[in-house]
């Protein structure tokens, strides 16, 4: 018996990872072209049916490399002269693929439900673009959206950063940031089974090392695509569990999945912020895999993720998540 099947993949994530094994070897390492033709293909098969929303516009932001396209999702209309709250997401792949096409059902589950904007970051790959060229361009578009919320409908006081995976890495990089560049405080950072750690070595990555969707194969390519030096292993903008000082982020709903690789690493990400004194809501899910908030086609327990996320967002925005959520973490 597999690691993954000990530890008792939901059924929808089994059917999933069939699907995965099943798929022609490559042979050789695939370019980066190769591979996010491939993730584009596979999160478009795998995602659930898109939602109508009030409205979506391109944007492009300014950033230190160039222009970072950006897209802007409006769940609902607002009232007449008033803003919405919003929501900065980061998509997942790696560093090197995914893009605004292949979270686009993500962003307008999330502006629907949260009743918020939804602003998607094209930031750039690698390997054309390497560490930390995604962290500086994730916290440029953090600074456009301040900058210029009034112009977009957007309530400065109100926002949130969020993404799955790397993404997830970037929203807790870009918090950090934002606390030291003395911001006013992000009302939630949503953590979905984040990258926190490229220095360390964790049991769920020893064990899963050769269980799609994320082996350990993959993530040394990823990681061999992104990063310069293993110098930059140690870097806290790479790996966000090395921070030195985690007092005053924002408050915290993380995300882990009990078939994933990097579960050990966010789950000690969490255990660090409430160190530090950091408002963290856990949400773990047993048997879920690595990337499962892009495969509602397949796997129901999507839609739990996406509405839980949308209701921690909400509740930030509002100042109320202690009363959704309770005392506790969990």
């Amino acid at each position: 018996m597999s690691s993954i099947a000990r530890r008792q993949l939901d059924p929808g994530a089994a059917r999933v990872v069939a699907l995965m094994r099943q798929a022609p070897a490559v042979a050789g390492e695939p370019s980066a072209e190769q591979a996010r033709a491939a993730f584009r293909n596979s999160r478009l098969a795998l995602a659930s049916p898109a939602p109508q929303i009030a409205a979506i516009e391109d944007l492009v932001a300014p950033g230190p490399g160039g222009d970072i396209p950006l897209r802007l999702y409006r769940g609902i209309e607002a009232q007449t002269g008033s803003a919405l709250p919003a929501l900065l997401f980061f998509h997942s792949g790696g560093w090197v693929v995914g893009d605004l096409e292949t979270h686009d059902v993500v962003c307008r589950q999330l502006a629907l439900l949260a009743r918020c904007i939804v602003i998607a970051v094209d930031y750039r790959l690698a390997p054309e673009h390497k560490f930390p060229a995604a962290a500086d361009d994730a916290f440029a578009a953090l600074n456009f959206v301040r900058a210029q919320a009034p112009h977009l409908g957007i309530d400065a006081s109100k926002l949130a950063v969020g993404g799955d995976s790397a993404g997830g890495n970037l929203a807790a990089i870009v918090a950090l940031m934002a606390r030291d560049a003395d911001h006013p405080p992000l009302a939630l950072q949503a953590l979905i089974y984040p990258a926190t750690d490229f220095h360390g070595s964790h049991t769920s990555q020893q064990q899963l090392a050769l269980e799609p969707p994320l082996t350990a194969a993959t993530l040394a390519w990823t990681q061999a695509q992104y990063l310069r030096t293993e110098a930059d292993r140690l870097d806290w903008r790479a790996s966000p569990l090395l921070a030195t000082d985690l007092t005053g982020v924002a408050p915290t709903y993380l995300v882990t999945c009990g078939c994933d690789p990097l579960e050990d690493e966010g789950r000690a990400y969490g255990e660090r912020l409430r160190e530090a004194g950091v408002r963290v809501i856990e949400r773990h899910f047993p048997g879920q895999i690595h990337g499962f908030i892009t495969m509602g086609r397949l796997i129901p327990e999507t839609t739990v993720l996406i509405g839980e996320i949308a209701c921690a967002l909400d509740a930030a925005f509002h100042a109320d998540i202690d009363h959704r959520f309770g005392p506790h973490e969990g």
